[in-house]
């Protein structure tokens, strides 16, 4: 079966080109004197295959493909003020990542007195 090599070969070099440091680590967003950098776990899973009928000299067929999938999580958020570097867990979803960074920005507000909570 000469073509799944090939076939293995294209889906294994569009997973190395989708994975990346950018991958793992998000671009910095900067709020208030805060740097935050997103970080997140990449999961991935792909199959390869390949078929031939039994009697290929009579037409019998044959066929192939790729398949796979995946899924980008975030972890944890590193926040970077003048305060330090800290690290910041994320539970899950998207909810989660977005509350952490009104957190994170809320409270190195109260904490260099600019905001207030009542």
């Amino acid at each position: 079966m000469p073509n799944i090599e090939n076939l293995f070969d294209k889906a294994v070099g569009e997973i190395e080109r989708m994975l990346n440091s950018k991958t793992v680590v998000g671009e910095p967003i900067k709020i208030e004197g805060n740097t935050l950098i997103p970080l997140v776990n990449v999961g991935f899973g792909f199959g390869v295959g390949e078929g031939q009928g039994t009697e290929p000299e009579k037409g019998s067929g044959q066929g192939g493909g790729t398949g796979g999938g995946g899924g980008v999580k975030p972890v944890a958020l590193v926040v970077i003020n003048d305060d330090g570097v800290r690290v910041e867990s994320i539970k899950s979803g998207t909810a989660s990542v977005l509350e952490k960074v009104a957190e994170s920005v809320s409270k190195t507000m109260t904490e260099k007195g600019g905001a207030t909570t009542h």
